[in-house]
């Protein structure tokens, strides 16, 4: 582990001590064990929630062990039965469910890998464990085998069964325990803990990882995300929390969800915290109508009738599937939802989803991203995140800010919940600046409006509203834009009848409502006119490239200089020689410019880069461009300087640009293609 992973290693152990755990050691004892990750780091929990390496050793020997005697795989299940009659009794680990036998008055349970069917259960088991009754609970079993005479009696014997789950947590504990955290550190735990490596994330893709605990922390919380295969859409709904359950979108009945009309039992919603559909996506589905209609109900009031008795739940309603086509065809042709099955396509059930993610701003799962750095045992995470649902931070927002007061009480609640949930993930304690609340709040006023956007779309009876808020302590009013849009230079127009089809006039410029943009980086770009401003670019954000950001200052050139602290891998120098691109470009053949760097390296970095400048400088030469560097240690500022009476103060210097999936990424080689980070870009005349 590196000297910063040490640090990081002590600080959630001291602070969360028996509560986390090593995020490798899962893959260690998984095998092809299909089994949750909260079953494998419950067991991991008990032997090795330490930061001890020989206890860890011993202990994950131990969970080997246990795994390994224990879990039952379903080619092993004859083995298993025949050992569990050998023996007279072993402990299993398996997935029951358990239902009522009305002929013999009795409960039966039903083991899904041990293959087991209609065992009888004492009474007391299901009244304990109610879930046992909804599609099945990962538990430890002792199962005994008496050898009995009687033909029409099972010989299986459930001795004792117990719930894979941690059986309490402290919360005010977790709260104090947080307080010691800043809000980068705190994020980062909780992306290790969902099992990825932050340090291949920004701020956005980050929050819309944490984004998917939302259902877990708040009641009644309808989110749906659509986008690309393979990016871990379901995989926190069947991983993460005992709470939660995933099932098949294609799979789900009115009595199965809600409630069975015949033996009256609830369905999934009375039991669960978290009801996500898996593959809900697929316009040849023919999900029931009456199940969408009572969904809808559902959704908007919490309640669902049976007759004329009429129940109450607090489950959250998820939504996962994959788009078919790319974010600029759909926006272009169809609308977001173009994917859901034809049903589903009801103005009124979408109206009352309060998210939805942008699933196609997030990567595809590749081996690096996955930590080896501790996080969260998941169990303990989504029991504190159980007992968060008991809280409510709905109103916290409003001592500093006040929603526009065009937006529908439905796009207010939307808006509400997901900032309540995302306040309860990442400031649990309740101690936030009006600054780190506002940006959560512009991700939630986002992801609403991407809602309420394509339902505009949809259906002529909803008229697009303005999606903005006002700074109670100064007035100031923001409005929030969609990035697709931005992406797509989808300029905002209020009237429906021009919803959609003009266009700004730059990407840069996305607050621009009249085409001028307030600093004007083209005329319909057209001769770029040089403007002292700012451009605020944003995480993900698209279609940017040093062309558009510099060209128009880069006229007229004779001397540069280049401050940027942070030039020292190679997709860096690639940033800096695209730079000289531009330089290039803008200056007639053979007219000299010289371009001095400074930057700083350790001495780890420096050897390195004095090889990468001097290759700089070899190849600039044949375009008449002296090129000369300095390492400057004290150095901290990015700007460009240039002398013809422009600065241009570079928030990240040069390196804007997210890395790329390497050669076979059209965005290596088409800047316009590559997602940015978070950055501003101040252009200031001298």
């Amino acid at each position: 582990m590196t000297e910063l992973s040490k640090e990081y290693t002590q600080k959630v152990n001291d602070h969360f001590p028996g509560k986390v755990v090593r995020k490798d050691l899962t893959k260690f004892i998984k095998g092809n064990a299909v089994v949750p990750t909260y079953v494998l780091e419950y067991l991991l929990g008990q032997y090795c929630a330490t930061d001890d390496e020989e206890t860890i050793s011993q202990g994950l020997e131990m969970v080997k062990s246990i795994v390994s005697k224990h879990f039952v795989h379903r080619d092993e299940s004859q083995l298993i039965r025949s050992k569990i009659r050998e023996k007279g009794s072993h402990r299993v680990i398996d997935k029951i469910s358990a239902h009522l036998n009305e002929r013999k008055d009795h409960y039966e349970i039903n083991f899904s890998n041990l293959a087991l069917k209609n065992i009888p259960v004492q009474d007391n088991v299901v009244r304990q464990h109610k879930k046992l009754l909804t599609g099945g609970v990962w538990c430890i079993v002792n199962v005994g085998y008496v050898s009995i005479d009687d033909k029409d009696a099972k010989p299986w014997v459930i001795e004792s069964l117990d719930p894979i789950q941690v059986s309490n947590v402290n919360v005010e504990q977790y709260k104090e325990a947080r307080s010691n955290f800043s809000k980068e550190e705190w994020i980062d735990l909780l992306i290790h803990s969902i099992g990825l490596q932050p340090e291949e994330f920004n701020f956005r893709t980050k929050v819309i990882q944490l984004s998917r605990l939302i259902p877990f922390a708040e009641n009644n919380y309808n989110m749906i995300e659509l986008g690309p295969k393979g990016t871990g859409k379901s995989h926190i709904f069947s991983e993460l929390s005992p709470h939660g359950i995933l099932i098949s979108g294609g799979e789900v009945t009115k009595a199965k969800l809600f409630v069975n009309n015949s033996t009256g039992d609830l369905g999934l919603v009375g039991y669960w915290d978290v009801v996500a559909y898996d593959e809900f996506a697929g316009r040849t589905k023919r999900p029931d109508k009456g199940l969408v209609d009572i969904m809808k109900n559902y959704m908007a009031n919490k309640s669902f009738s049976r007759g004329t008795e009429v129940y109450t739940a607090s489950a959250s309603m998820v939504f996962v599937g994959n788009t078919d086509h790319s974010v600029e065809y759909m926006l272009k042709h169809t609308h977001l939802f173009e994917s859901l099955p034809e049903t589903y396509q009801d103005s009124a059930f979408l109206d009352r989803v309060h998210s939805y993610l942008p699933g196609w701003e997030v990567q595809k799962l590749r081996t690096e991203m996955f930590s080896d750095q501790y996080g969260f045992i998941v169990d303990y995470l989504a029991e504190v995140l159980k007992e968060l649902r008991k809280e409510d931070f709905t109103n916290l927002y409003l001592k500093d800010f006040s929603l526009s007061k065009d937006l529908t009480t439905r796009d207010k609640t939307g808006i509400s919940k997901t900032l309540s949930g995302l306040l309860k993930v990442i400031y649990p304690h309740g101690e936030f600046t009006k600054e780190q609340a506002q940006e959560l709040l512009d991700f939630a006023v986002e992801s609403r409006k991407r809602v309420q956007r394509q339902l505009v779309r949809m259906d002529e009876t909803f008229e697009a509203v303005e999606f903005s808020y006002t700074v109670n302590s100064s007035g100031e009013k923001h409005s929030v834009d969609l990035l697709e849009e931005i992406n797509l230079g989808i300029k905002e127009n209020y009237s429906k009848a021009t919803q959609n089809k003009s266009k700004a006039s730059s990407p840069l410029f996305p607050d621009d409502s009249d085409g001028g943009g307030e600093e004007s980086a083209a005329e319909e770009h057209n001769e770029p006119t040089p403007t002292a401003g700012q451009v605020k670019i944003r995480d993900n954000q698209i279609g940017i490239s040093y062309e558009e950001l510099f060209g128009a200052y880069f006229n007229n050139v004779k001397e540069v200089e280049i401050a940027d602290p942070y030039i020292r891998y190679p997709y860096q120098v690639r940033n800096l020689m695209e730079l000289m691109q531009i330089f290039i470009d803008k200056k007639e053949p053979g007219d000299p410019l010289e371009i001095h760097l400074r930057t700083f390296h350790s001495e780890g970095f420096k050897e390195k880069a004095i090889e990468y400048f001097e290759e700089v400088k070899q190849s600039l030469a044949e375009e008449s461009i002296e090129f000369t560097y300095t390492f400057d240690e004290f150095l901290h500022d990015r700007y460009i300087q240039l002398d013809n009476g422009w600065k241009i103060v570079l928030g990240r210097g040069l390196d804007i640009f997210q890395k790329t999936n390497g050669m076979f990424d059209l965005a290596e080689y088409d800047q316009k293609k590559r997602k940015c980070r978070e950055c501003e870009v101040t252009y200031v005349e001298t």
